[in-house]
């Protein structure tokens, strides 16, 4: 039976691979850790609270002691980091909590993994890998041509893509320097249920269905590669079992879209659901975000080569069952965007 240590499993991606994880019939435990900031919902994984196979433990992975404790108890065989800071402009306000958490955090847990899995000689228990998770935003930007491959320079432009970058920095550090079991995945943009509505899609659905005005920053021509979480997840899967340790893969949709053609064919679709108000009249043109990358492309050939990976969800299906899956979860929406589902958790755990 193995042991998985999902870190930040109550976050958008976190949550989607948990519950993708336990839709199998496999032995299994999942140890679910998460700080439970802001974008961290317990919500997200209510269907799975009574599983046997599943354990909760509120915590952060900056804290040493607690991640020694967690090995000393547990023989975790996979480690899976989701957990950071990941939202751009909030790196831009306040970049300090962004390497507190992307960088030490994750260098707490490369040395408690090291601790716990290292075996006398320098070589490590058989059968344990560790997964950062990481992003195409520490390759920097594109112009209109060319994509980013394994072996594209780190060239990150917002606190939030250096701290990732310095993440996956170390993992190679662990990997270079003691052979440590590792592999980095960089993916493109997510999307799909249970997102924190900081972010473009599930952001323009509320203020969509709301009647409220969508910021759209510069010209809002701004290209992104987006990938259902699904596709995402199975992914992280395929690369944790299958991928030789050391390995860094990149995970695309080959889907570029500008910024302003997802908006308006989320309007179109919230529109289509009774939505009057959801039209273009909504969109507003903001000052450019501070060091905004204008286009993003992954090139997913490894992945699909050495493993046999490529997304399944197509956009427009995917995009069509996103944005009904937030129209028919709105009490969901309404508890992130109102925070009283956090006053619930600063009641149940304490503020920390």
């Amino acid at each position: 039976m193995k042991t998985y240590l999902v870190t930040g499993g109550a976050g958008f991606i976190g949550s989607n691979y948990i519950l993708r994880l336990l839709e199998s019939s496999e032995s299994m435990k999942i140890i679910n850790l998460d700080a439970l900031t802001y974008a961290g919902n317990l919500e997200n994984l209510q269907s799975i609270e009574q599983d046997s196979r599943y354990q909760f433990i509120h915590g952060n992975i900056c804290d040493g002691t607690l991640l020694e404790n967690i090995f000393s108890q547990n023989k975790i065989d996979y480690i899976i980091n989701f957990a950071a800071e990941s939202h751009v402009d909030r790196s831009i306000a306040e970049p300090r909590i962004f390497l507190d958490t992307n960088v030490g955090g994750a260098f707490q847990l490369l040395n408690a993994a090291k601790q716990a899995w290292e075996e006398p000689g320098g070589k490590f228990r058989t059968g344990v890998k560790f997964l950062q998770i990481s992003t195409d935003e520490v390759y920097g930007s594109l112009g209109e041509t060319g994509l980013f491959t394994e072996a594209t320079p780190l060239d990150p432009h917002s606190p939030y893509s250096a701290a990732k970058a310095s993440a996956d920095l170390f993992v190679k550090a662990y990997v270079d320097t003691y052979g440590f079991p590792a592999n980095i995945t960089r993916c493109s943009n997510n999307y799909g249920p249970w997102q924190f509505p900081e972010k473009l899609i599930p952001l323009v659905i509320n203020n969509a269905m709301n009647g409220r005005n969508i910021p759209v920053y510069g010209d809002g021509k701004n290209v992104r590669d987006w990938l259902h979480v699904s596709d995402h997840c199975r992914a992280i899967q395929t690369v944790l079992t299958q991928a030789k340790p050391s390995e860094v893969y990149n995970i695309g949709g080959n889907n570029e879209r500008r910024n302003i053609e997802i908006i308006n064919l989320i309007l179109d679709a919230v529109q289509r659901r009774g939505y009057e108000k959801s039209t273009s009249r909504l969109i507003t043109y903001v000052t450019d975000r501070k060091g905004h990358d204008r286009r993003y492309g992954i090139d997913p050939t490894k992945i699909k080569t050495d493993l046999g990976w490529e997304p399944q969800v197509s956009f427009v299906e995917g995009i069509k069952d996103t944005v009904d899956w937030y129209l028919d979860h709105m009490d969901w929406m309404k508890k992130v965007t109102d925070g009283s589902y956090m006053t619930y958790y600063q009641q149940m755990y304490g503020n920390r």
